[in-house]
């Protein structure tokens, strides 16, 4: 992972734009209005809320053309999925020359996933104010990303019974539910008891290995942990990270028996194993094949069903406002 030395220029002249998403379940008005007075203080701010799917993507490749500075999310992991591939355009594109603005995030969803990898700090308030300690030391470092064909994912994505639970979690938001972790573990189990008897399934790839047929869900990580469950990480790689290559975890049963004991595994921060998982925590590419469409999530937004997918990974994709440590909490040496 490498670390950018500190910014020379003022950040008293720096443009930073703070995209908000107003739906997202940790905001609120009075929260929102207090973070953007704070930050106006110390920097020339634009404030810009979004009103649809895709309008923080729209928002971030508005600012990179407009020459700003820095972009800061206010929002859920969708929100800064959708910042992120507005700044850098799809991954297999030719890119149009221009300066990247740097990346911020001030949690304001439910799971909050990658600024809590980040090593950002939970309450909007107090990122908010960890944020500008670190624009004004000019600190900053560049992480690698995973990506399909035409779109950048920050942590994870999968084929399967996650994207089923993620699907079905929309459906309750949606509905005017809120996505809290109990919801969400009650969600994850009751998927998984409906779809035990399910017969999709399809092969994953990956370099120098026999294509694995029959998996019935598989994860793809850019970092550890996986995800949270409230505050108790769950690392389905636990040395993948940001300076690594992509993380794969494929299960070729969706069995209770076989399942849960690799849960216990995973809640009680074992290396998981267990004789229907393949893993490996440091690949160059996965690709999931299957003969009908599956459902596919990334960075927990359902994007649809799919026959065939194709992950990599960039190194040093885009440059993040966050301490200097790893996802897995070790010092960078400077």
């Amino acid at each position: 992972m490498r670390v950018t030395e500190p910014d020379p220029i003022s950040w008293g002249l720096v443009r930073v734009l703070l995209i908000v998403n107003p739906f997202a379940t940790a905001t609120t008005p009075a929260g929102r209005d207090a973070l953007a007075h704070t930050l106006s203080s110390r920097f020339r701010l634009d404030v810009e809320h979004t009103t649809h799917r895709g309008h923080a993507g729209e928002l971030a490749r508005r600012a990179a053309d407009d020459g700003f500075d820095v972009v800061l999310v206010h929002g859920g992991d969708g929100s800064v999925n959708e910042a992120v591939n507005g700044l850098l355009g799809a991954p297999g594109s030719i890119p149009t020359p221009r300066r990247v603005p740097r990346l911020g995030v001030i949690p304001g969803g439910s799971a909050n996933v990658f600024a809590r990898t980040l090593g950002i700090l939970g309450d909007p308030l107090a990122a908010t104010a960890q944020l500008i300690e670190l624009l004004e030391a000019g600190e900053c470092r560049s992480i690698g990303l995973g990506h399909t064909a035409d779109r950048w994912f920050l942590f994870n994505t999968g084929m399967g019974m996650d994207a089923i639970v993620v699907h079905a979690m929309e459906d309750k938001r949606h509905a005017g539910k809120s996505a809290t972790p109990a919801r969400y573990l009650r969600t994850t189990i009751m998927s998984f008891l409906r779809h035990a008897g399910n017969t999709s399934s399809f092969t994953v790839e990956v370099p120098d290995h026999e294509p694995i047929p029959g998996v019935r869900f598989g994860f793809v990580s850019n970092t550890s942990p996986w995800t949270y469950l409230g505050n108790y990480e769950i690392r389905t790689n636990p040395t993948t990270d940001f300076d690594s290559r992509l993380g794969l975890f494929a299960a070729t049963s969706t069995a209770v028996s076989r399942n849960l004991p690799l849960a216990a595994r995973l809640l009680t921060h074992r290396s998981p194993k267990g004789r229907h998982l393949y893993r490996d925590d440091d690949v160059e590419w996965v690709r999931f094949r299957a003969e009908e469409p599956i459902d596919v999530q990334m960075d927990g937004d359902y994007i649809g069903a799919h026959t065939v997918v194709e992950f990599g990974h960039r190194r040093d994709a885009i440059a993040v406002v966050a301490p200097h440590e790893t996802s897995n909490g070790s010092e960078i040496a400077r």
